[in-house]
């Protein structure tokens, strides 16, 4: 006898996804009449440009400021003032997304952020070069949420591991290629190219989006709807996101240059920031068309998504600005050669994206995120073990180690984020996510910084207490030093080869430490994914004919 349908499928296609009781429909696909993987690789490519830019800029630091003659610090701002305008953009994307257009503000976004990297790359001096880095980071902030939604649109749940396996390999990677492609470029060319390499891929890009991607009628009627009344703006949640996220990434990108809150600035900086914050939340909840829709933090599968992603994030790019910057202190790698180390753990994580991907839609993400966590533990604890006479091989491994295990956190996360939201809510969903994503690699940068700070100044007392004539290995090591060195100068010679050694040391160790304490976050985080919703990212769509 013939059963009646189920709410499983409508007219227009629709399904109900492995777990959320929320229907996904074909009618928001971006694909058009074009492959799908077509617009993943077309719409992953101004993205990558984008994430390639947070960290390509590093390592020029020292070339921008000796062109520009300007001190260091003056220089960091390049990367300051991008940041915060990144800040500021991310959160408010999906609503721009859903008032603009998703296609037109992605265009937008593309446009805006290839204008600002001519203009940065022919910046006479650093002000204009600051000017540019903010609309630079406007017109990037837009580029991964937008992706991430028309991803988590034109593929069902069954095949959206492979869709985000896509696009892990865009958010992963790219921050781990960005010193090693900086560091070529300085070295045979000039910092002025770390900016104009993006044009020509920009306007590349915003061709191929232009002609394939496609605007779903569905989409329009979303927006008509929505704003059937007309375009009503949150001033008020636009204004306290960029007074809160603006200074909050301000607080933690100058704080251990400002010697923290012995700064009246970064005091003022913070205080602006936890009003702001904690004004918006109170603001949005009770906003009927909130910029920000934190309503979806009572899902609790996406709010323990929007935890660990933060976690991933300060994982990936707390280690991505550690491991070279050990490498440079300690044993003296130019940044070329430090961004080199990393590459092994680039190429690790393309290997294994494709099974992340495959495993997402197969198996329990929970089997894949909470293993996943606990490599990456012991991966930080063997980065605890190194020494300061470890061979590039050494350091090229433990990178490769850690990086093995990256996709198997990001994809699933991905993947799992939106199950039991509705289609019309994945701009938001895919906003909060990568707000999530940087905000933890901010306070994962910052946190390594302070630490390594801290440690430096802890290292360095503990050995220079050592060091002083009642110490028998200490006046066994003058004696032998000062035969060696007998002749080649004079009776400070040995001491300031010791105190080199010493400081040396104490670097290294001050690095073990904050290895040791990432470690053990991720340890303290790792428990949150046996609370996830239990089932698989896809799979056959429940509750359908039989």
């Amino acid at each position: 006898m013939a059963q009646a349908p189920s709410k499983a499928s409508n007219k227009a296609g629709a399904k109900v996804d492995a777990g959320g009781g929320h229907t996904w429909s074909p009618s928001r696909s971006a694909a058009g009449k074009y492959s799908h993987w077509l617009i993943v690789a077309i719409i992953s490519i101004p993205t990558f440009m984008e994430v390639l830019d947070t960290s390509i800029a590093n390592v020029a630091l020292d070339h921008i400021s000796g062109g520009l003659s300007i001190t260091t610090d003056q220089a960091t701002w390049v990367l300051t003032s991008y940041l915060v305008a990144n800040a500021i953009v991310i959160p408010i994307s999906g609503w721009l997304s859903d008032a603009i257009g998703r296609k037109r503000y992605f265009l937008l976004s593309i446009a805006l952020f290839t204008l600002a990297s001519l203009l940065c790359g022919l910046a006479p001096n650093i002000g204009t070069l600051v000017v540019a880095r903010v609309l630079q980071g406007i017109g990037g902030g837009g580029l991964a949420p937008v992706e991430q939604s028309i991803l988590a649109d034109t593929f069902p749940p069954k095949q959206r591991g492979m869709a985000f396996a896509a696009f892990a390999i865009v958010v992963v990677v790219g921050p781990v290629l960005g010193p090693t492609l900086g560091g070529y470029i300085v070295e045979y060319s000039s910092w002025h190219w770390v900016f104009l390499i993006n044009v020509p891929v920009g306007i590349a890009a915003w061709f191929l989006v232009e002609t394939f991607v496609d605007e779903p009628d569905q989409v329009k009627k979303d927006r008509d709807e929505r704003f059937k009344n007309g375009l009503t703006i949150d001033y008020v949640g636009v204004a306290l996101v960029a007074l809160g996220l603006g200074f909050l990434e301000l607080t933690f990108d100058r704080g251990e240059r400002e010697d923290w809150f012995s700064s009246g600035f970064i005091v003022m900086s913070a205080i602006i920031a936890a009003v702001s914050l904690v004004t918006l939340v109170i603001w949005e909840l009770n906003h009927k068309d909130p910029v920000i829709d934190l309503k979806l933090m009572k899902n609790r599968n996406f709010a323990l998504t929007i935890g660990v992603m933060g976690v991933t994030g300060m994982i990936l790019f707390g280690t991505t600005q550690l491991i070279p910057q050990m490498l440079q202190q300690v044993l003296g790698y130019s940044s070329l050669d430090a961004g080199l180390a990393l590459t092994a753990g680039g190429l690790a994580t393309l290997v294994m994206v494709p099974f992340a991907g495959r495993l997402s839609g197969l198996v329990d993400v929970r089997f894949l995120l909470f293993p996943a966590l606990l490599v990456q533990a012991f991966a930080l604890w063997n980065m605890s073990h190194l020494t300061a006479d470890i061979a590039f091989s050494d350091a090229a491994f433990a990178r490769l180690f850690q990086a093995m295990a990256l996709p198997f956190l990001f994809v699933p996360i991905n993947a799992i984020a939106y199950v039991g939201l509705k289609q019309t809510q994945t701009a938001q969903a895919s906003s909060l996510l990568n707000v999530s994503r940087n905000l933890g690699g901010t306070i994962g940068i910052c946190f390594a910084q302070t630490q390594l700070a801290g440690g430096l100044q802890r290292h360095q007392s503990e050995l220079t207490q050592t060091l002083n004539p009642l110490d028998p290995n200490y006046n066994d090591w003058m004696q032998k030093a000062t035969s060696v060195f007998g002749g080649q100068g004079d009776a400070t010679t040995p001491l300031a080869v010791l105190y080199s050694q010493m400081q040396r040391q104490a670097t290294m160790l001050a690095f073990l430490d904050v290895f040791r304490a990432m470690m053990v976050v991720v340890l303290c985080v790792a428990p949150l994914v046996l609370f996830m919703r239990s089932g698989k990212t896809g799979g056959a769509p429940s509750g359908g004919m039989h």
